[in-house]
């Protein structure tokens, strides 16, 4: 019963990641696809959580944590290079 539960969260999640894509892909506004594209992190951060279940196996917790770490740096560098144009500040010395 639990496998039939595991693989149809991962058969919509599958389809949450597709319209996530689409969004990202068609999406109106810069924001708006940096949103899609942190949307589409936890979205993957779920289906390795629950493959990960469904293998009974504890060796993707690494991989878990390397895809929220990533997500989470590349919407801070998305998201300040929209805001300034720029991802890294340099001190200019006179």
């Amino acid at each position: 019963m639990i496998e039939w539960i595991l693989f149809f969260s991962l058969f919509f999640l599958a389809l949450s990641i597709l319209a996530i894509i689409y969004r990202l892909v068609v999406g109106p506004t810069a924001p708006g696809r940096v949103q899609a594209l942190e949307a589409l992190g936890i979205n993957l951060i779920a289906g390795v959580a629950i493959f990960s279940v469904w293998l009974r196996s504890t060796a993707f917790f690494e991989v878990i944590l390397l895809f929220g770490i990533l997500s989470f740096i590349g919407t801070v560098a998305l998201t300040r290079y929209i805001e300034r144009g720029i991802v890294i500040e340099r001190k200019q010395s006179d």
